[in-house]
Parts: C-alpha cells; sequence; structure tokens
C-alpha cells in the first residue's frame, strides 16, 4: 500500500509498510545503517527544518564592509581608544582559537556517530558554518591588517583563558564511530559531550565576550565587526538548538541515560563553564577601561546559563536569575529575510532587524 509523504514542498509515494519499519528504525544511534542517504520517511522533523533555516540564514564574510571599521581601527582623534580595540582583538584571537574545536568535533564526533540521515544533514551543515565563520576571522584579519598569531599568543596568556582552554581538554572526549553505543557509559559519554559543546561551550562560554563587542556597536563603533558576529550569533544559536533537541532525542530513546547521578553531573558541568566564563570577564575587565558593566555582565552570564539549564531539563544554579542586559537578548534573536527561529536558547527577548544594530 503506498501512502503520499511531502517534503520540501514536494510529494513523494512510498510504500505505507516499508516506510512504517524504515521509520521505526531510524534512532539517533544504534539505528539502521545504509549506504544510501535518504532522509525519507522523515523521523527527525525538528532536524530538516532547522536545515532550511540554516540554509536560508547563509552569508559571505565579503557582503559586509569594513571600509568604516578600518577607518575607526586607524582613527586617532579619539572617538576609538585601546580598550575597543583590545576588544576587536580579543573578539577575533578567541575565535581563532575555538572554530577549528568545534568544527572538527562537529564534523569528526557527532556526525560520525548519528544513524539517521537528516541528522547527519544537519550536522554537516552545522560544520559548514563554522567553516564560514573562520573565513569570517580571516577577513578581519586582513581588514584591520592584524597579525593572527601575535594577538592569538597574547590571549593565551591570560589566565583565564589557559582555564578555558584545560576546561575544553579535560571534557572532549566524544566516542569514536566505532564505539559500542549498546554501553550505557558510552551513550552517557556522547550525551554528556553533546551537552558540553551545545550548551557549556557555544552556549554560554563566548558570550562575556559577545557582550562587549556588541557593547562598540551600541556607541556606532566597528559596526563592520558587529556585523559579522551578529550574524555569526545567529549561526550559534541555531547550532545550540541542534545539540538540545540532539540530546532530548537521544534521552528519549535511551532514557537510561538521564539518571540523577548523570543530571547532577552536567549541572556541575555547567556551574564550572559559567565560573570560568566569568572569571574571563573579571580578568579582562581588570586591564581596561570598558563602556560596560562589569556586574551586569557577570549577571547576564548567570542568566543564560541557567537558561541552558533549564532548556536541557536540568536544574538551575539560581533561584531566579533575570536578564540585566535585554538589549544583549534582542541581539540573541535570529531574523533574517523574514526567516525566525523561535525560542532561542529561552533567551526570549523581541526580534530586532539587522540595520538596528
Amino acid at each position: 500500500m503506498e501512502k503520499v509523504y511531502e517534503i520540501g514542498g514536494k510529494k513523494f509515494a512510498l510504500d505505507e509498510d516499508k516506510a512504517v519499519r524504515a521509520f521505526e528504525d531510524k534512532r539517533v544511534i544504534n539505528g539502521t545503517q545504509t549506504m544510501y542517504f535518504n532522509i525519507l520517511p522523515l523521523k527527525y522533523q525538528w532536524a530538516y527544518e532547522l536545515y532550511k533555516t540554516m540554509k536560508a540564514n547563509h552569508w559571505e564574510p565579503e557582503e559586509i564592509s569594513l571600509q568604516k571599521d578600518n577607518d575607526h581601527w586607524l582613527d586617532h582623534g579619539g572617538f576609538i581608544n585601546d580598550a575597543d580595540r583590545s576588544i576587536v582583538k580579543m573578539a577575533v584571537a578567541y575565535f581563532l582559537s575555538s572554530e577549528d574545536v568545534l568544527g572538527e568535533s562537529h564534523l569528526l564526533g557527532f556526525r560520525a556517530a548519528v544513524t539517521a540521515p537528516e541528522l547527519k544533514l544537519v550536522l554537516g551543515r552545522h560544520a559548514h558554518e563554522e567553516n564560514i565563520h573562520s573565513d569570517g576571522l580571516v577577513y578581519l584579519l586582513n581588514a584591520f591588517a592584524i597579525n593572527g598569531h601575535l594577538i592569538e599568543a597574547d590571549f593565551k596568556n591570560l589566565k583565564s583563558t589557559q582555564q578555558k582552554t584545560a576546561f575544553v581538554n579535560a571534557n572532549e572526549s566524544v566516542p569514536d564511530s566505532d564505539a559500542d553505543f549498546t554501553q550505557l557509559l558510552v551513550k552517557q559519554q556522547l550525551a554528556k559531550n553533546i551537552f558540553f559543546f551545545g550548551q557549556c561551550v557555544q552556549g554560554i562560554q563566548f558570550y562575556g565576550l559577545f557582550a562587549l563587542i556588541f557593547s562598540l556597536g551600541r556607541n556606532n563603533k566597528f559596526l563592520g565587526l558587529c556585523q559579522i558576529f551578529k550574524n555569526k550569533i545567529r549561526d550559534e544559536a541555531c547550532n545550540i538548538k541542534i545539540l538540545k533537541n540532539l540530546l532530548s532525542s537521544l534521552v528519549e530513546e535511551n532514557p537510561e541515560i538521564w539518571t540523577p547521578a548523570f543530571k547532577s553531573e552536567l549541572v556541575k558541568l555547567m556551574k564550572e563553564a559559567r565560573d570560568i566564563e566569568k572569571d574571563f570577564v573579571r580578568e579582562i575587565f581588570a586591564s581596561n577601561d570598558f563602556d560596560l558593566n562589569l556586574d551586569s555582565v557577570e549577571a547576564y552570564i548567570d542568566f543564560t546559563a541557567d537558561a541552558r539549564l533549564e532548556d536541557a531539563g536540568l536544574e538551575t544554579l539560581l533561584d531566579g536569575s533575570s536578564n540585566p542586559l535585554p538589549w544583549l537578548g534582542e541581539l540573541m534573536e535570529l531574523q533574517r529575510e523574514g526567516v525566525e527561529l523561535e525560542n532561542v536558547g529561552s533567551l526570549n527577548q523581541t526580534n530586532v532587524n539587522d540595520d538596528d544594530l
């Protein structure tokens, strides 16, 4: 018996019995593996919809003019100060060292572990976006004639940066594709890393620096650079949601993962990520006079950490934390050419257009 399925605006006729069996055999892990990359029948609708959203949000760094940013960088009239330049240098240096880690982890780790084609599809797009972000950093280096090796070396000398690196190295352990995913500890290792990279690394450990970058834009400084990072954070919001949904689907299919001890381990992991990010902003605020209040940035990090935990169905670190920087919360929303993604990491504020930065 044939049944008609619709996907991407097109209709496909499939044998219903075979389609039902194929649907039931699809799983995040331990599902049917095939040499054919056929996403039908579609089981993880959220993955395909996110993939389409990410395609619609595609951008290229060269689309954004950095001429005025270059004029700002060379300015000696007092509009741009040393603290402003330090934010630019930190932004480029930090993400120079982080993009490769994220791309490698997702492309070689999570994508190899999952078995459903639509999950591989969206994770492949995720890795592709990390490449675009790296390309954007090259574009910024060239625009400002910055020596990437020098600023990266200076950035890595910060004590809090070394803490961040050690934190990632200690917790990055995505199982190999040939690991035995029938074993509980292997499943929990995968689940932990999905949470770690999605909610702790991408979900919170960039946000102190994002606050500083966008504070420049609020003062009409380096608007091209801010637009690049706004595009990046829109991508990151999709990526965070991919991994949040992936974790949810994995746990739904393997409920034995979600023990009280394991949930406690994830909360502890987020607390460490939050504390390191707060140490980071304290260290860089100590040596710079920024147009931003340190207490507000720390409170925003607290708020973000709790939002990530709540999204994952975990106990929050604080009771009733609130967003002290609503203008920054607005920038965490996605909106480009009428394409929107709802509930981005629970940081729900009013949408703004790209021109409103």
